[in-house]
Formats: C-alpha cells, sequence, structure tokens
C-alpha cells in the first residue's frame, strides 16, 4: 500500500493538490486504484513553478481524460498530473487551430467546423484529449495527428517551456518520439479552408460510422492492441477465438474485437488479465505479438 506524502513536502502552488485521490471515475474504463497526490494545476506557469521546485525523487505521472488508459488496482505513487479545463482553450486563425492539451478531440474537430477548418474532422472520432493525442500520433479513419501537425508547447521536466516542431515530435504509427517526460500544454493544427455546413456532414458520418461499429457507450479503453504490419488487430483477435472471451467482469467486445470493455465492477487486473490472454492466443495462432495500444500505469 502506498505511503501517502504531506501536502506540505510539496512546492506551493496556485493549484490544487488532493492526497489519496480515487482515479477510476477519471477514466473511461472505470477500474483502477487512487493518486497518491493529484495535482491539477492553474495554468502552464503553474504546472512549471511546480515542475521546477518538485523534489527530485518525486514520481510525476500525467494523465488526460483516460480514454486510452488502466489505471492498475495499487494506484500510482508519487504525482498524478490532471490538467483542468483552463488548459482546454481553442481558437482559430485561419485554417489553423490552436488547441489546449485539455481540450477534447472532438470539440476541437466540432470548433475546426463552426471556423471553416476542414481537414480536422478525423479528431471527432478520436476519444481522449489534445495532450494524449499528440503522445500517441492518434488516427483513424486514414489520418493521424501527424498529418495536421504544425507545432506543440510543453513543459520539460525542470520547468522551462518549449516549443516542438514536427522533427522533434518524431511521429510514428500511434508514437510521439518526443522525450516522455515532456507535458503537452498546447498543440497547432492546420487543415484547409472548407465550407462549414460541408465539413460537419463529413464529421457527422465518420461518428455514425464509429458508432455504428465500436462499442462507444460501455466502460471501454478504446482500440486495445495497434495493428500488426500488414494485419489488423480485430481480425488476429476474432480469428484466435477471443471475441466474447471474459475474464472476471471484463470481456472482449462482441461489437469489436480489439476492444475491451468492462461490463460491471471489473477490475484493472481483470482487463490486464484479459488483455495479455488475447495476445497470449494469437502468438499462439498466428506467431503474431500483439503490442499494447493502452497505456498501463501504475502498480498491480
Amino acid at each position: 500500500m502506498m505511503q501517502s506524502r504531506p501536502c506540505y513536502a510539496l512546492p506551493p502552488v496556485r493549484g490544487t493538490y488532493g492526497e489519496n485521490a480515487p482515479l477510476k471515475d477519471l477514466v473511461w474504463f472505470r477500474a483502477g486504484g487512487n493518486a497518491e497526490i493529484l495535482f491539477r494545476p492553474a495554468d502552464a506557469e503553474d504546472l512549471a513553478t511546480f515542475l521546477y521546485a518538485r523534489p527530485a525523487d518525486l514520481p510525476v505521472t500525467v494523465i488526460g481524460v483516460g480514454s486510452n488508459l488502466l489505471i492498475r488496482d495499487g494506484g500510482i505513487p508519487g504525482v498524478v498530473i490532471r490538467l483542468p479545463a483552463s488548459f482546454g482553450k481553442i481558437t482559430a486563425e485561419g485554417t489553423r487551430v490552436r488547441a489546449g492539451a485539455a481540450a477534447l478531440d472532438a470539440t476541437v474537430a466540432r470548433a475546426a467546423a463552426e471556423a471553416g477548418v476542414a481537414g480536422l474532422e478525423f479528431l471527432r472520432g478520436i476519444p481522449g484529449t489534445i495532450g494524449g493525442a499528440l503522445r500517441m500520433n492518434a488516427g483513424c479513419y486514414g489520418r493521424e495527428i501527424k498529418d495536421v501537425f504544425v507545432e506543440a508547447k510543453a513543459v520539460d521536466e525542470s520547468g522551462t517551456i518549449v516549443t516542438l516542431t514536427a522533427d522533434d515530435m518524431a511521429f510514428i504509427y500511434r508514437k510521439s518520439g518526443a522525450p516522455d517526460e515532456l507535458i503537452f500544454v498546447e498543440a497547432v493544427l492546420e487543415g484547409e479552408a472548407g465550407d462549414p455546413e460541408d465539413v460537419r456532414a463529413r464529421m457527422n458520418s465518420l461518428v455514425e460510422q464509429r458508432e455504428s461499429t465500436q462499442p462507444v457507450k460501455a466502460k471501454t479503453g478504446g482500440s486495445t492492441f495497434k495493428n500488426p504490419p500488414g494485419h489488423k488487430a480485430w481480425q488476429l483477435i476474432d480469428q484466435a477465438g477471443c471475441r466474447g472471451l471474459m475474464h472476471g467482469a471484463a470481456q472482449v467486445s462482441e461489437k469489436h474485437c480489439n476492444f475491451l470493455i468492462n461490463t460491471g465492477e471489473a477490475t484493472a487486473a481483470d482487463i490486464e488479465g484479459l488483455g495479455e490472454d488475447v495476445r497470449a492466443r494469437v502468438k499462439d495462432r498466428f506467431g503474431i505479438e500483439l503490442e499494447w495500444e493502452i497505456k498501463r500505469v501504475g502498480i498491480p
């Protein structure tokens, strides 16, 4: 069990600290343990102050809205940073959209449509925030963040606010090569001029497609495994006989085999155990090792 650090040992901030803070209601799986300390910074400068002044041995973990995250049942030691709504501002500047890291991807897509910016419709189909999308080069329907990326701002571990170019981000499939310690606070994305009504129509079509093929109303972490080169993860999982497979209260979705769902009160161990079972079955059947797309953090 984690021993909580007293708040007075942490640097003074304008945001808020919370000890032994429950996290399960902050993530889409609705499972997992607590944060030893949960920190919500007031703004980027407050975040920078914290990172500059924090004890050197204090672990730091960043979470967004938890759409692609599994927090293990033992919780997360150290400080968990969750950017509040003040980091979610969105503005359009011509064909560019500037979005705070806490802005929901879907909200950014809608704001772009209203501003007559085309090319960002795919964000409507990605759960989570812009910060998470930057970290994992999120994408769907043939487009990904790297296709629309201009620049990002982040805070490094010393509390310095830095600007990153596309080269700095080193995007590859479902991953950014930017240093793990960077905490993204803002991104600039570029589309092209478009008619708002046409953009909204394309976006609505993507939403209908997603809702018809994915268990979007279930307690899930989204797409579980990356597509191996030349294969689709869901097909491998299905052909390995895993559709509907259960581990405790966790289940492989009947609707889309690359989604794991919490059918009730599944623990994080249930969900991760099911995922490892799926990986083992696919490996035995096809000799292919599925790679987790969902990020797993914390103490088992």
